[in-house]
């Protein structure tokens, strides 16, 4: 059995009528729902409805990850896969966002999906889910700062390469820059976080300017492929036994580039009026990654003129020789690639946000060691400062396998968009479970109503698609350079969680079902 919660874990309804005059409360609202799931009100609530969106939008970042991940449409599936596979992708999203979007209405926390499995789950297997999901989203998270600060990275060695052709990629070069970019992103968080909203907007004007500044630049410079290529050549460049097989492949690369909308969860407890505001941002910010991502979409098939030049670029990036060859200047290239960078460094900055909330609230509720200290809020910070300094740690150490094998690196950040599914899996299984049951569900200001259980079914077989194929290599034959080895340390990853419940979790860990007040 474990322990007891100490009483300074938990927020009495006293403590919440007399928190008017506290900065941190936010609304009435928030307030009863802080006293509902029986947590004390830690994080400033200064997050709203624009900065919400934002926020969101930015670590999405869906027109930017389309640009650096069409490698995987035009390997698999060719023009037309990268269209039609991203409308799919774009829908299948939507219902999956919708799901998310309810349940933070019903339990807006930083928790996110461990707390709402361990809350909706059948009792009987609430506990374990509960802790095998929290692991998941915190593998999810913490891979997700070293991936995009890689990427960033990348991009400016590219760079250097584009500028200077003699460069030669050194893959201690991109470990330093990896660890230089996180850094950035960490003094962001630690010295600007009470004003990290106004710093979102701020982020999100630089998205909608980049985003228009590159789709006008490719649309009056680049030649046109013809529509017909565009809209109907299906290819399969990566020697499947059949067409099909190639462009459900390359389903992938559009979904990495709409995944991760439950990084403003993780921010729920720094939001005012939660319930309400975060869905909305949700599911506004889904609407415009979608509709931008599309043009983007659009306009690279038609400009990216000849892909075999595009895909054995010498930078590495196909987006990259595209914006030359359209442009046939190293200074305009530069100047378009500087934009796609700076808004992954923005990208990075919201994760270390989402990443070190996610961390902090799994530590509180006992999932991980030395919990105690990882969900330390030093009072008038009113940030997880030792979660964010973890995160850092953490980027610093997966950098550093870059060092000895770029194929081992590479399967470790990967393991982030499958281990993030799963959490959004196990989550609208539990809800869905309980609609089936005709279980009442929380109250909640954002609701699918009668769409309930038909977008949660819809989520649940899109998601099952793209967790199949998240784990198939982009070629056959394979070799040890080009396998997909994230089903290997994903394995690994889950056997550790497990073992590490039985023998340690499950006698300190209860889940946060515990303290949840079920009357009110």
């Amino acid at each position: 059995m474990a322990k007891a919660y100490d009483e300074k874990e938990m927020m009495s309804v006293a403590e919440v009528m007399g928190a008017d005059a506290n900065p941190l409360a936010g609304t009435a609202e928030d307030q009863d729902d802080m006293t509902r799931i029986g947590k004390k009100q830690e994080l400033l609530r200064n997050f709203q409805f624009l900065s919400v969106l934002a926020f969101t939008t930015v670590i999405i970042a869906t027109w930017e990850t389309v640009l650096y991940t069409v490698s995987y449409g035009l390997i698999n599936g060719g023009l037309a896969g990268l269209i039609w596979m991203f409308v799919v992708a774009a829908v299948g999203m939507s219902t999956v966002v919708l799901s998310l979007a309810e349940m933070a209405s019903m339990a807006p926390t930083s928790g996110g999906q461990y707390h709402w499995v361990s809350e909706f789950a059948p009792p009987g297997v609430q506990k374990f889910l509960s802790f095998l999901t929290g692991w998941l989203a915190t593998l999810a998270w913490q891979t997700g700062i070293a991936s995009g600060s890689y990427l960033t990275a990348s991009q400016i060695q590219a760079l250097m390469l584009l500028n200077d052709p003699s460069y030669v990629f050194e893959r201690w070069h991109g470990t330093l820059l990896i660890i230089a970019v996180a850094t950035v992103a960490i003094c962001l968080n630690i010295f600007f976080a009470k004003q990290l909203p106004r710093i979102e907007i701020f982020m999100l004007v630089l998205h909608f300017v980049g985003f228009f500044a590159i789709v006008i630049a490719l649309w009056v410079t680049a030649p046109r492929t013809p529509a017909k290529i565009v809209i109907t050549d299906f290819q399969n460049n990566g020697g499947w036994p059949n067409l099909g097989l190639s462009v459900l492949i390359g389903l992938t690369g559009p979904v990495y580039s709409m995944i991760a909308s439950d990084c403003a969860v993780h921010m729920a407890e720094e939001i005012k009026d939660a319930s309400r505001i975060l869905p909305l941002g949700m599911v506004w910010s889904m609407i415009i990654s979608a509709i931008s991502g599309f043009i983007m979409v659009l306009t690279f098939c038609f400009s990216v003129g000849d892909v075999e030049a595009a895909l054995s670029s010498p930078t590495g990036q196909p987006y990259i020789q595209v914006f030359y060859n359209a442009t046939g200047s190293r200074a305009g290239t530069t100047f378009m690639t500087v934009v796609i960078a700076t808004m992954t460094l923005c990208n990075i900055v919201n994760n270390v946000a989402s990443a070190s909330r996610q961390l902090y609230a799994f530590a509180r509720d006992r999932g991980l060691p030395c919990s105690s200290t990882l969900s330390y809020v030093k009072p008038g910070w009113a940030i997880p400062l030792n979660s964010i300094l973890v995160c850092f740690i953490v980027t610093c150490l997966l950098s550093l396998i870059n060092i000895g094998s770029a194929v081992a690196f590479n399967a470790i950040v990967s393991l982030g968009a499958a281990a993030l599914f799963s959490t959004y899996a196990i989550s609208i299984t539990c809800i869905l479970i309980k609609r089936w049951r005709g279980e009442p569900l929380r109250p909640r200001r954002w609701s699918l109503g009668k769409w309930g259980a038909p977008v949660n079914v819809a989520a649940m077989l899109f998601m099952a698609l793209f967790y199949f194929f998240s784990f198939w290599p982009l070629f056959t034959p394979t070799e040890a350079a080009t396998m997909n080895w994230s089903i290997a340390i994903y394995g690994v990853v889950v056997s550790f969680a497990v073992v590490y419940y039985y023998t340690h979790g499950r006698l300190v860990y209860d889940g946060p079902v515990v303290l949840v007040k079920k009357d009110l």
